[in-house]
């Protein structure tokens, strides 16, 4: 039997392998080989779910009516949980029913905004290095990506500035994200002060991508992107429960902001996806009413784990700044490795497994990132693996 050859979309092409992926083959292959492997690569809280939310999710799951197609734009009480809490914690007012959307997952309607905002041709604007999702739901759009290079020199925020007036004429969405995903760096409000200045120049949607700001050290409090003056008009926020509230698998979010925006994004969606199981919904809006409590015992958590990677990088010899919010640290590699390299070495010498900088975008070339997910007491043998390996 001759089977006939197919082509795949070229889109499709126009994809780097997704860096998950990639990393995950690898660490298999060295379970495979019997490695009792140590795992810092993807953000997947290790910390389980509180269970006042699981006991949440039991009693919504016993209920006849939400085991029915959901609403697109989810639930009207968790719409209105989602704008108490914004507030609540950045003191910013949203009406629930015009500009708040419940999401199936922040990548979800990240991946799905650019349908709804760029037509092909269009410029999006893009942070690299950066979370691989913003790229490919520009290149599924038939979007042009532009970077925005994010360097130490200038705290890891992009330079509007430098932003060719060709590119700013043709741009049509600027995607943002602080705390930042890999770098840990934060933007300070009059940062946003600048974005909102410049999108309303250009008339460019700004997204903002706010999924580490309850993930926070050393008292910081990150702000929204849309404390700043006039953000609602110009642009939508993106957040998560998956790491406030260690609800990776759960696969619920929301998006907020400026209306017409929010209903761009809800008409892609409607098309597209059936709406978030109604008892999840529920239990996210217990998870919200203990957002405090649950955001403070996560970041001890993970500020004792930060302290103890990076007081280990450093007696190693490498260079890494201590980030005020997320769970990742962004070391350079040492002298005589690149990205790669040194993640290879890692997995084969010491049964690390971390990310290659250069996985996020060419600016993340000599750059590696270790995710906070694992105890201190696993952080701690990574840490004598990797001086040995290093010795």
């Amino acid at each position: 039997m001759i089977t006939q050859e197919f082509a795949v979309a070229r889109r499709l092409s126009e994809l780097p392998p997704y860096l998950f992926v990639e990393i995950d083959r690898k660490r298999r292959e060295a379970v495979a080989r019997g490695v009792d492997v140590i795992s810092l690569s993807i953000g997947d809280p290790d910390i389980p779910t509180p269970a006042p939310i699981i006991r949440a999710l039991a009693r919504a799951a016993r209920e006849p009516a939400n085991h029915r197609y959901p609403e697109s734009e989810g639930l009207d009480r968790f719409r209105e949980a989602v704008a108490d809490w914004y507030r609540r914690r950045f003191g910013v007012e949203l009406s629930p029913r015009s500009e708040v959307l419940t999401l199936i997952g922040a990548k979800e309607g990240i991946g799905h905004l650019p349908l709804a905002l760029v037509d092909p041709g269009d410029v999006v604007l893009i942070p690299d290095p950066a979370y691989p999702v913003y790229r490919a739901g520009t290149i599924f759009a038939g979007g042009e990506p532009y970077e925005m290079p994010l360097r130490r020199e200038n705290k890891f925020l992009p330079d509007l500035n430098a932003i060719p007036n060709a590119i700013r004429e043709r741009a049509r969405l600027m995607f943002i994200n602080y705390p930042n995903n890999p770098t840990g760096a934060v933007a300070p409000l009059e940062f946003y002060r600048e974005v909102v200045d410049f999108a309303t120049r250009y008339n460019i949607v700004v997204a903002q991508d706010n999924t580490y700001s309850e993930i926070s050290f050393d008292g910081y409090r990150p702000p929204s992107f849309l404390e700043a003056p006039g953000a609602k008009d110009v642009g939508i926020e993106f957040h998560s429960l998956s790491k406030t509230f260690n609800m990776t698998g759960w696969r619920i979010a929301f998006a907020v902001g400026r209306a017409d925006v929010v209903e761009a994004l809800r008409k892609i969606k409607s098309n597209l996806d059936s709406g978030a199981f109604q008892a999840v919904q529920d239990a996210g809006i217990t998870a919200l009413s203990m957002a405090e409590e649950i955001s403070a015992r996560n970041s001890k958590i993970y500020q004792r784990r930060r302290d103890v990677l990076i007081g280990g990088l450093r007696k190693v010899g490498l260079s890494v700044e201590a980030p005020r919010a997320t769970f990742y640290v962004w070391p350079r590699v040492p002298a005589g490795f690149d990205s790669a390299s040194f993640v290879s070495t890692l997995i084969e010498r010491a049964g690390i497994v971390c990310t290659p900088g250069n996985g996020f975008g060419k600016e993340g070339e000599g750059y590696v990132r270790f995710a906070l997910t694992a105890d201190v007491s696993r952080l701690r043998e990574a840490l004598a693996r990797l001086a040995s390996a290093l010795a």
